[in-house]
């Protein structure tokens, strides 16, 4: 693989990394606020603001997939991930808005799981964002 290629994998790479850990770390931010919301009026503005956060973050996630997935030229699941992830976040937002705590808590256990599980495998030595060797 010519230099310019493997130094732009390893960029998207990086920043695919990044962006996921970001992302992880805005949910377990919205878990904490969410327990502190139960003892403390304060709590609210705290998880308002997470949220917007957290929002920005799984767009900054779409972004990071659709560059580490475009100069490679492999496959296009991690951006479809990355979108549904979206998706999931977009819901999160309308049901906090909404108030409807009986569908929002449990979609916000379910995003933070997947975005650990995407985390996990972001930093596993196997990550299909590393340059394939031999054919």
């Amino acid at each position: 693989m010519p230099r310019q290629a493997t130094t732009t994998t390893a960029r998207g790479g990086s920043f695919l990394r990044t962006a996921v850990v970001l992302q992880t770390l805005a949910l377990f931010f919205q878990a904490c606020t969410a327990g502190l919301l139960l003892t403390s009026s304060r709590a609210y503005a705290l998880h308002d603001h997470g949220s917007k956060v957290m929002y920005g973050a799984a767009m900054l996630y779409v972004l990071a997939t659709i560059l580490a997935w475009r100069p490679g030229g492999g496959s296009p699941r991690p951006v479809l991930y990355s979108t549904g992830f979206l998706l999931l976040a977009s819901a999160q937002v309308a049901l906090g808005i909404a108030h409807v705590a009986s569908l929002h808590v449990p979609l916000g256990v379910l995003m933070f799981a997947l975005s650990v599980l995407a985390l996990v495998h972001a930093l596993s030595p196997r990550s299909p964002l590393r340059p394939a060797t031999g054919s």
